[in-house]
């Protein structure tokens, strides 16, 4: 039989679906952090702040929500009212905003038990309650210096550069004595993460145990793992189609899985004209289906709680193409709030204030960086022009939408004040920053 979906490759692709034009000069990054000194005193927090991308919790929200979050790009306001109809399958509400109290209790509880005693604060990068309200608390209530856990467990423009720059951007707005904040590393590849997935995934195959039109359905069952597609260009920018495939290769590996892990995306948006990372998941399950595949088993490998992403782009869509083409669906929970993986949350932040501190990392690619260097997942969209294109077909210019500003005016990815003419890592369209498809991404 045809392999019918190709494995996840090793690294990023190369951008070989098109020509790229030559780089831009970059300026200097606004984001640049200075290494710490080797003989520098660990930092001491007195804060954790749990940073996500937030969600309307009712019909009245939802239009204003997605105003917010796609603002600055010229969207039609009927393509955003097709998209509050996804919300209205459930009555309007995200369920991420419940999801990250549930994460803020858990965490809370986690540091109470085991310390240290520190408050726990939440803040959204696009609804209630939005960072700089949060950071404004924090402020108030005597915080100096903090460090914030991003819901989002791999590198890239829009799963940890475009925080950096929001967060800044937050602590820009709150003024001069805001505390300062640092972002935890990277967590793709922590034990924390991996280890509860590998359970879910163990779980959902255990479960199709027993016959089913004569044969084994665990055996026969194809595995998906899934993520945020994003744009090539993006994905070139950063490790997070090889942070992806690490992850995934975990996961597989610890459920007992042969062979390279099969990875798929879901939830692009943008142009047909931009290339963005594929394969769509749905269009995988159909090529396993024409096969003969009758149980696919999808994991949710690039999100961390089921959030509308995944409660409609799985859930609904998925399930409903799953069905019209005679496949039983299974989707392995997220990660949640597992007890795993709120210690891990503890862990990180000890980590970081103990100098030479174990940092647990799983497989080959060791622990992430703590302070991102210069440039890191930078992205500045490149016209990208298809063979037998016509001459306005090159990318993300020829469509028209200017880069979104912050309610700064300072471009996203970069604090205020930032030059608004030169790159700053923001796209023309960041897919989690516009829910063409979908409802709310809290990671890519």
């Amino acid at each position: 039989m045809p392999q019918p979906v190709e494995p996840a490759p090793d690294r990023p692709p190369n951008g070989t679906a098109s020509p790229r034009a030559p780089e831009p000069q970059r300026p200097p990054d606004p984001l640049a952090t200075p290494p710490r000194p080797d003989d520098a005193p660990a930092p001491a927090y007195d804060a954790i702040l749990i940073t996500s991308f937030g969600g309307p919790e009712g019909m009245a929200e939802v239009m204003p929500f997605l105003e917010h979050v796609t603002r600055g790009r010229g969207i039609p306001r009927e393509r955003l009212e097709g998209v509050a109809q996804h919300y209205a399958l459930f009555g309007g509400v995200s369920p991420i905003n419940a999801q990250n109290r549930a994460l803020v209790a858990a965490l809370e509880a986690e540091l109470a038990a085991s310390g240290p005693r520190v408050p726990v604060y939440w803040g959204n990068r696009n609804w209630h309650p939005f960072l700089a309200d949060a950071i404004g608390r924090m402020r108030d209530d005597g915080v100096r210096h903090a460090a914030a856990f991003v819901t989002s467990a791999y590198g890239g423009f829009s799963g940890c550069r475009q925080y950096r720059g929001d967060l800044a951007a937050a602590r820009a707005a709150v003024g001069p004595d805001a505390p300062a904040i640092d972002k935890l590393r990277l967590f793709y590849n922590h034990p924390g993460f991996i280890r509860p997935m590998i359970d879910r995934l163990t779980s959902a195959l255990d479960a199709l145990d027993g016959p089913a039109g004569g044969e084994d359905r665990r055996r026969a069952a194809s595995v998906l793992f899934t993520a945020h597609s994003v744009p090539l260009a993006m994905a070139e920018d950063s490790r997070y189609v090889e942070q992806l495939t690490e992850a995934s290769h975990l996961v597989s590996a610890g459920a007992g899985l042969a062979g390279p892990p099969r990875l798929v995306y879901q939830s692009r948006s943008g142009p047909p004209s931009q290339p963005w990372l594929e394969p769509d998941v749905g269009d995988a399950v159909a090529v396993l289906a024409a096969d003969g595949v009758r149980d696919v088993v999808v994991v949710p490998i690039g999100f961390v709680s089921d959030h509308m992403e995944v409660v409609f782009d799985l859930d609904t869509e998925l399930a409903e193409r799953c069905a019209a083409l005679g496949v039983r669906l299974t989707r392995v929970p997220t990660v949640g709030t597992d007890p795993a993986f709120v210690r891990m949350i503890r862990d990180l932040f000890v980590e970081r204030q103990a100098v030479g501190a174990v940092r647990p990392a799983l497989g080959d690619h060791g622990a992430s960086h703590d302070t991102c260097p210069p440039y890191c997942c930078w992205y500045a969209p490149r016209p990208a022009v298809r063979p037998g294109a016509a001459a306005n077909d090159v990318g993300d210019a020829a469509h028209g939408e200017p880069p979104a500003r912050s309610p700064t005016g300072s471009p996203p990815g970069a604090p205020p004040g930032a030059p608004t003419g030169a790159p700053t890592g923001a796209p023309t369209r960041a897919p989690t920053d516009a829910p063409i498809n979908s409802a709310d991404v809290a990671t890519p």
